[in-house]
């Protein structure tokens, strides 16, 4: 099935999460890498659960990676994936379900949508913040405005009387700043926990190369096939944020690392040695750098860890970002995805910082980016 339908594939397996190893993003990573057409959560296609959709084009849909080239004449795969919205964060299925069921042929507006669906704002609020409503012309700032907009009219706007007023007759357009994309990327990983926009590296590439990092497709054409041996080896350094960290009983100490940049994944192999030696940099890090010999085992490609450095606190950066890259990077890990958490302390709403500060954008803290990017999933 994964190999001949992989949009039928990655569809079942999103539904029946949380299950398995692999988590939502890395689903949809691979999906993307092997022609399936990924597209966001929208409050006019989108159901409960992913869907399948006819490409807009016949065979215009995401392009096959390279690494895949030799499948191309056994996959069949001829539906594009739109996310559901149990993707998203902290909604209800009961009130999706009825979003979905009211929509007819389609809302024009939030208003509209939450005088039909009887949504209560806290549930549009949840929608804009996924930014849901793009299929309606508001990306997620413009959306936000518009849900408080509904609160500050008050209960008025769903009176007889009132529903068939246009609401932009009652307040002029606000003229919000454009939010940068390394903003909407942020977001994107605290609602939804992953994004289809971008990568979050790849905002840091420049500075990255600047340190002699490498990409992870580098790798392998940098690899030789040679023993796997600590000592062997082109050394390289290779940065990424932690997907997983996998120490099997069997494996007599060894810790098994996921890395994944804008151009897909790195392995990385740690000698209990190592180890010992960088534990807390190891466990902890949610963004690393790992220089050591590169090999190449039966077209496996890992690096042999010798040296570790915690970039971390470089993803403080993606809030300043801006367009200059390339939106058809791909996902990234994410957490579970059927709660949301609640607001940490000193972690400011998304549209209270628009408000208060809205010559400034929407910055979040260097913290608060930290803290949305994915921690890493551990297995033993």
């Amino acid at each position: 099935m994964k190999c001949r339908y992989p949009d039928v594939f990655a569809c079942a397996l999103l539904n029946a999460q949380p299950m398995g190893f692999y988590a939502p993003a890395q689903i949809v990573r691979d999906a993307r890498e092997h022609g399936v057409e990924v597209r966001e959560v929208d409050v006019n296609f989108s159901v409960w659960d992913s869907t399948l959709e006819p490409p807009i084009l016949e065979g215009k849909g995401a392009s096959l990676h390279p690494r895949h080239a030799s499948m191309r004449e056994d996959m069949r795969a001829s539906h594009a994936l739109r996310l559901g919205f149990r993707q998203i964060s902290g909604v209800r299925e009961e009130d999706m379900r009825r979003l979905a069921a009211l929509r007819g042929r389609g809302y024009d507006s939030v208003r509209d949508l939450w005088l039909r669906s009887g949504l209560s704002p806290t549930a549009l609020e949840g929608l804009a913040e996924a930014d849901a409503f793009r299929s309606i012309g508001l990306d997620r700032r413009g959306a936000l405005w518009a849900v408080r907009g509904i609160n500050r009219s008050g209960d008025k706007d769903d009176l007889p009387l009132f529903r068939c007023v246009d609401p932009r007759e009652q307040e002029p357009d606000a003229r919000l700043p454009p939010m940068p994309l390394g903003e909407h990327v942020v977001e994107d990983y605290r609602h939804l926990s992953l994004s289809l926009k971008a990568h979050p590296v790849a905002f840091l590439r420049q500075r990255l190369a600047a340190r002699g990092v490498l990409k992870a497709e580098d790798l392998a054409r940098m690899s030789a096939a040679i023993p796997l041996r600590r000592d062997k080896g082109p050394r390289a350094t290779v940065a990424g944020l932690v997907l997983v960290r996998q120490r099997p009983g069997s494996a007599s100490g060894v810790v098994f690392l996921t890395l994944e940049d804008e151009t897909g994944i790195a392995n990385v192999i740690v000698w209990p040695k190592v180890f010992e030696r960088q534990r807390a940099m190891v466990i902890g890090a949610r963004f690393v750098a790992v220089t050591g010999p590169v090999q190449n085992e039966a077209g496996v490609v890992h690096v042999i860890a010798e040296k570790f450095e915690d970039l971390t606190s470089m993803l403080g950066l993606l809030s300043q970002a801006g367009e200059n890259v390339s939106a058809l990077a791909r996902a990234d890990e994410v957490r579970r995805p059927q709660t949301r958490e609640k607001p940490r302390p000193r972690e400011t709403p998304l549209f209270d910082r628009l408000v208060s500060t809205p010559e400034e954008g929407l910055a979040p803290a260097p913290q608060e980016v930290r803290r949305v990017m994915p921690k890493g999933r551990n297995f033993h």
